[in-house]
């Protein structure tokens, strides 16, 4: 049989745990057809040189859902050997999208995931307006990677209710029925599952709630209600203050897999045992089948913000009354001595769940915009506020007030402490994900997370071996999520691999390039010792340079395995 794609010389990992192997890998009509020494013809023969050939990293956690209207290569996750993407976390998508809502809908993403509003305005192409079109439009486009997409509680709940989903907590019967349609009808489309947010950080434009983060639990209950009896479909929550508990009793009601993303749940070194005591709560629940599962990053969480949105504070009482303000009143308030003290005194007693904990230290001024504060870039408030003997919140306050709230600040406050850290990642409640993917990309860039573990948790701290980290990356999220015959190197399986030297893999340091829609800059890495990333059996980018193709090889995904099944998955701990 003359095969499409021959990969000779390599060594295999195969996502599932087994050992390492130097052997061939063959591809035809987009599958691994087999594995071991072939001596068939190919169309395509690549000497792989002894570099080393793993599935495609599995990103569980993205917000492609705009971009990929204008990017058909969902830039730049190939390049940093992604081959499957999951859009619509936390309920921010962009569908269903009547047509008087769509300007709200991009207002809200733009501030809730830090995304250029006038390059959504200018790049989004609205050629869709229930899920099913959104679909069709994103087959249309031909991706580059694999994707599948998140039905959303915020964009539905906008679609239905319009400026007062942000405003108004309860429903009308007739506005809740409408919501529950449009679940069921995105699950009848081929949504890989359900998502949303009650976390209290996630504020949208004007610093307006979140549609989803104000509505009532039983609206939550009713929406997953809503997903129907099909067999497939995971639940993603932002859960914020909403417990194990409460997600334990969704799963064990409607039979579902809940996978929650939360700074609780991130390694805090002010309260330590907080996250764990989160995991270990999910592998109880997990003990008696109701399925719950951490989302958990494996870097540093950041927030970019200026003070015109300064969202990891909105926790603290000096923002309690302020956070839907205009800049003018902000402007206002901030001088006030009043706020000041009041937002001193919640600094000195934090709370638990509260992003920020007065840890100044954590967070640098990334941008600031007059070029007399330019020599402040990439110092931390602390840093500034001991250099001129000042108290650190009246230097982040001062500094903005002078910049119009324009500077841009990056806090660091979670997920820092390497052992703390590593427990998480080795916890059989987690999987790795959070990538963010495609948002936040103003000022930040953490689409790299793949590479990144295998440069810091596999090669530099050894705290998994290659196998161990790569099944972490590929077949563990897939299986979780239903993906079929994704995240591993059998015979049979879609052929979504990558090609790197371990030795070298890693990502470059942040840089910033302009080419959004309307000229807007972002935030890019570059891939280190990655020589190949390939989508269903096609090339898409060589370690250099994207490929060309008319139409990406990539599938809209619209079938999944039954969720009752996927999570009886493992892998194995380190000791």
């Amino acid at each position: 049989i003359m095969q499409d794609l021959v990969i000779r010389g390599a060594v295999v990992i195969d996502g599932l745990g087994n050992e390492p192997a130097c052997v061939d890998v063959a591809v035809k009509a987009g599958r691994i057809t087999m594995v071991g020494k072939i001596g068939e013809d190919s169309l395509q023969t690549i000497d792989a040189n002894g570099l080393t050939l793993a599935p495609g990293i599995v990103d569980l956690h993205t917000h492609y859902d705009a971009q990929v209207t204008w990017d058909a290569t969902l830039s730049p996750s190939p390049s940093l050997g992604v081959t499957s993407a999951v859009m619509g976390n936390c309920g921010f998508g962009i569908v269903p999208s009547p047509p008087q809502v769509r300007d709200l809908i991009l207002r809200n993403l733009s501030v809730v995931e830090g995304m250029n509003l006038e390059s959504l305005r200018t790049g989004v192409r609205w050629n869709f307006e229930k899920f099913s079109d959104y679909v069709s439009a994103l087959r249309n486009i031909g991706p580059y990677i694999n994707i599948a997409v998140l039905a959303g509680h915020s964009v539905i709940r906008t679609a239905v209710m319009g400026e007062d989903a942000s405003l108004r907590e309860q429903a009308t019967v007739q506005e809740l029925e409408r919501m529950g349609t449009m679940v069921a009808e995105a699950m009848a489309s081929g949504a890989i599952g359900f998502a949303s947010s009650y976390s209290l950080n996630h504020s949208g434009y004007n610093g307006v709630p979140m549609p989803s983060t104000i509505s009532g639990w039983s609206e939550f209950d009713f929406l997953i209600k809503a997903m129907g009896d099909h067999s497939h479909g995971i639940v993603q929550l932002a859960s914020g203050p909403r417990s194990v508990e409460d997600l334990e009793a969704i799963s064990a009601k409607y039979n579902r897999a809940m996978f929650l993303s939360t700074g609780m749940a991130m390694f805090n070194e002010q309260e330590p045992d907080r996250a764990i005591g989160i995991f270990n709560a999910c592998a109880a629940a997990n003990t008696k089948g109701r399925q719950v599962y951490v989302q958990i990053p494996c870097q540093p969480l950041s927030f970019d913000f200026t003070m015109a949105n300064a969202y990891p504070f909105y926790s603290h009482d000096g923002f309690a009354q302020v956070k839907a303000y205009s800049p003018e009143q902000l402007k206002r308030v901030f001088r006030e001595n009043e706020f000041r003290d009041r937002f001193r005194d919640s600094l000195a007693n934090p709370q638990p769940g509260m992003i920020f904990q007065g840890n100044w230290e954590r967070v640098t001024i990334a941008v600031p915009t007059l070029n007399k504060n330019l020599p402040l870039a990439n110092q931390s408030i602390e840093e500034v506020a001991r250099a001129q003997n000042r108290d650190p919140l009246d230097v982040i306050l001062d500094l903005s007030l002078e910049e119009d709230l324009q500077t841009t600040f990056i806090g660091q406050f979670l997920n820092i402490g390497d052992a703390g850290v590593n427990e998480l990642l080795q916890h059989e409640s987690g999987v790795v994900a959070l990538s963010d993917a495609g948002a936040h990309l103003t000022f930040m860039c953490e689409a790299g997370f793949g590479l990144h573990f295998l440069a810091k948790w596999v090669r530099e701290r050894g705290d998994f071996t290659l196998t161990q980290g790569i099944q972490r990356l590929t077949s563990h999220p897939a299986d979780l999520y239903g993906l079929i015959d994704r995240g591993r190197i059998v015979p049979g399986a879609y052929a979504d691999l990558m090609l790197f030297d371990p030795d070298q893999v890693g990502v470059t340091p942040a840089e910033r390039i302009q080419d959004l829609p309307g000229g807007g800059s972002r935030t890019i890495r570059q891939p280190l010792g990655l020589h190949g990333v390939f989508v269903n059996g096609t090339l898409v980018f060589d370690g250099e340079n994207y490929l060309s193709h008319g139409t990406g090889p990539g599938m809209v995904l619209d079938r999944f395995r039954p969720s009752q099944n996927n999570c009886r998955v493992s892998v194995e701990k380190v000791t």
